[in-house]
């Protein structure tokens, strides 16, 4: 089974527009999951990332070699390899340095919303809260560390596809990249 540029087609590229033209793989190519497979859960189950783990750790332990790390990253809508995959803790805390002077000031105020859900499904889901003004009654802080480490949870949960329907993924996906 392919690896995944193996599968792009070839084109002729003058990057000095002098006629001198190289073969390159076509890297510009996209295939998009059906909307109708990508939600379907009995094609797939999840998965929660350990710190540390790369794409490439989880298709080892998943599919049984490493070759099908862009399986993952497509199913879960991933396209950048290092921020769209959930950080480790040293990178996480030169990630939030980085990008915020104080990591821990406040980065949002939020409340239980009032209707709907009031409760999150799980201990990292907060779709339940909703951002207010820190003048609203029952406010509640949220700190830039916090935050940052809310989003870096939701990357943690992963989809993983049910290895008896890589041939056909991988099949349908050679298909539509060499369209």
């Amino acid at each position: 089974m392919a690896k995944y540029f193996e599968t792009f087609p070839k084109l002729l590229y003058d990057i000095n527009n002098n006629k001198n033209f190289k073969l390159v793989t076509d890297i510009f190519r996209r295939v998009k999951i059906r909307e109708g497979l990508k939600d379907n859960a009995a094609l797939y189950s999840t998965y929660d990332v350990v710190s540390g783990e790369k794409p490439e750790d989880v298709s080892y332990k998943h599919f049984g070699t490493t070759d099908y790390f862009w399986i993952i990253m497509i199913t879960n809508d991933i396209t950048d390899r290092y921020y769209g995959w959930p950080l480790n803790e040293q990178e996480f805390e030169t990630y939030i340095n980085d990008k915020y002077d104080n990591p821990d000031a406040i980065h949002h105020y939020e409340i239980t919303q009032s209707s709907g859900a009031q409760t999150g499904s799980g201990p990292f889901d907060y779709d339940h809260k909703i951002e207010v003004n820190s003048t609203t009654t029952g406010a509640q802080s949220v700190s830039n560390r916090e935050y940052e480490s809310r989003l870096q949870d939701k990357k943690r949960n992963i989809k993983l596809l049910d290895p008896k329907f890589l041939p056909l993924f991988i099949e349908e996906f050679e298909r539509l990249v060499r369209r």
